[in-house]
């Protein structure tokens, strides 16, 4: 079965008896994982044949993690760990939280929860995210002009 990786772990994550979960609650453990042509087969223990392969498509794998594992590089922070952060200005105001993190082409881009309950898309990038205290749950951003700029629905 063909993966589509979402981790920058991915030899950690697949390795042969890794256990994954499914989005519909199955358990699966890897039998084999390898590259070819850009993208990770895995195989899984249990499913051996074509129809029940077919059962695992557009599943979405999550991995269980320890509570204390952290990324091997210290420029990376896993989704877990950013959500619920309290996000700030370099001034130190207060701006929102971290909703998720959603995983686009480009880059990835922090859903960040404003107080008047909207949500804005932060690019998750040194730019506009210069400062992150992971054990502190707190985020420093750098918003580009007009990114926190509430609608203006009214004609004028």
């Amino acid at each position: 079965m063909s993966i589509e990786v979402r981790t920058d772990e991915p030899e950690r994550r697949f390795a042969v008896g890794s256990h994954l979960l499914t989005d519909s609650g199955r358990e699966l453990v890897v039998a084999s994982s390898t590259w070819h042509s850009g993208r990770l087969l895995l195989t899984f223990e249990g499913y051996d044949d074509r129809n029940a392969i077919e059962e695992l498509r557009n599943q979405l794998l999550s991995v269980d993690r320890p509570e204390d594992e952290e990324p091997e590089d210290p420029e990376e922070f896993y989704d877990s760990a950013l959500e619920g952060c309290e996000v700030v200005d370099a001034a130190g105001t207060p701006i929102g939280v971290v909703q998720e993190v959603s995983h686009l082409p480009a880059h990835d881009m922090l859903v960040v929860r404003l107080p008047d309950e909207r949500e804005v898309l932060v690019p998750f990038v040194e730019a506009f995210v210069p400062t992150i205290d992971v054990p502190g749950k707190r985020i420093v951003i750098t918003p580009p002009d007009g990114l926190l700029d509430a609608e203006d629905d009214e004609e004028s």
